[in-house]
């Protein structure tokens, strides 16, 4: 064996470390889900992959669900007007019951006169197009301006009776505010997240100047769910607040119209078994499962069956990958039951969904 070159290893660029564990522990596959599961956060259309499909092939996406025990999917970029209409037509309509499609708004109507009037007409016209729910993305809060050029929060007045119109509507709301903790801190050696800030740097969200801070935008989002109970929510990526569940339990303790899913969190919640446990056994009839895994594969979604089902440590979140891309850490399996499982799987987000 070559003698150490210490000095090398002193000065180890982080982009160049790549530790192979050498930890001997359990391995489990999982083929299938344990009971049919329904993703409830997925991404099927196009907007985030113009101008193709995320899914190019339906029905190869059918074989892989059929094949991992997947009933359903809900597709969160319906999108509005003609661009719902294809993809109602190429899921909902073209295999009822294995797609549930939600509309996105168009939250930039706030910045013409009317806006919260012109908002309303384009949801009601979302739900008789045959829209199942409704997508609230984290541009509202981030980004989303109105005519006065003031930034739009989530409790503003227009945002909460717009999100009620969808309740009356019959719509839940799926929604995503804010982002990662880390992506509020300063880019420095203390930042848990750098590598992939350095990857997408327009992920960063820490100046102050342009956008709020991490606690407004959940406070923002903790009065929008208050102030709306006759409104269905999931929170995406664990209620948007996966690093302080303490946090996501007292919302769901003072709103019964607040649920979370755990898609995009495996990292973050993996690293806290027993604290996401805990929060899965108190409020197990509010928490859904969802992947945020596009396009959508064989590994994914293994990967999150070992974590729900199994209490294997100390494993690869993304398998596969160089470097972990949410985290340098590994997870470790939860190890849910028959019925927690049950739930989580499948028949949380029948209620929620109607289905």
């Amino acid at each position: 064996m070559a003698t150490p070159d210490w000095t090398a290893a002193a000065h180890l660029r982080l982009a160049d470390w790549q530790p192979r564990s050498r930890l001997a522990a359990a391995t489990t596959r999982v083929e299938r889900s344990a009971v049919a599961c329904i993703d409830v956060h997925n991404h099927l259309g196009r907007w985030l992959t113009p101008p193709g499909w995320t899914a190019p092939s339906v029905d190869e996406l059918l074989a892989l669900m059929d094949r991992r025990n997947v009933a359903a999917i809900v597709n969160l970029d319906g999108m509005h007007g003609d661009e719902l209409e294809a993809n109602l037509d190429r899921y909902d309509r073209a295999h009822p019951d294995r797609f549930v499609t939600f509309c996105q708004l168009d939250w930039g109507l706030l910045a013409q006169p009317s806006g919260a009037e012109l908002l309303a007409a384009q949801l009601r016209d979302c739900a008789a197009r045959g829209a199942r729910g409704v997508k609230v993305w984290k541009n509202l809060g981030l980004s989303v301006r109105d005519e006065s050029g003031a930034l739009v929060l989530p409790d503003d007045p227009r945002v909460v009776s717009t999100l009620a119109l969808a309740g009356s509507l019959g719509l839940p709301v799926l929604i995503h505010t804010a982002d990662p903790m880390a992506f509020f801190d300063p880019v420095d050696a203390s930042n848990e997240r750098i590598d992939e800030l350095q990857a997408h740097p327009d992920w960063w969200f820490g100046d102050r100047d342009v956008h709020p801070t991490f606690d407004r935008l959940m406070t923002a989002l903790e009065t929008l769910v208050l102030a709306t109970p006759g409104t269905t929510y999931v929170g995406a990526h664990v209620g948007c607040c996966a690093e302080d569940l303490d946090r996501v339990e007292q919302l769901l303790a003072a709103a019964p119209n607040w649920h979370v899913d755990i898609g995009g969190r495996m990292a973050e919640l993996g690293r806290q078994p027993r604290r996401t446990r805990r929060l899965i056994e108190r409020f197990g009839d509010r928490v859904l499962f969802g992947t945020d895994a596009f396009p959508l594969d064989d590994e994914a979604l293994t990967t999150h069956f070992r974590f729900l089902e199994t209490e294997d440590e100390a494993f690869d979140y993304a398998p596969g990958e160089a470097v972990p891309p949410q985290g340098r850490w590994t997870v470790s399996g939860l190890g849910l039951g028959a019925d927690a499982l049950e739930a989580l799987y499948a028949g949380n987000a029948r209620r929620v969904l109607g289905l």
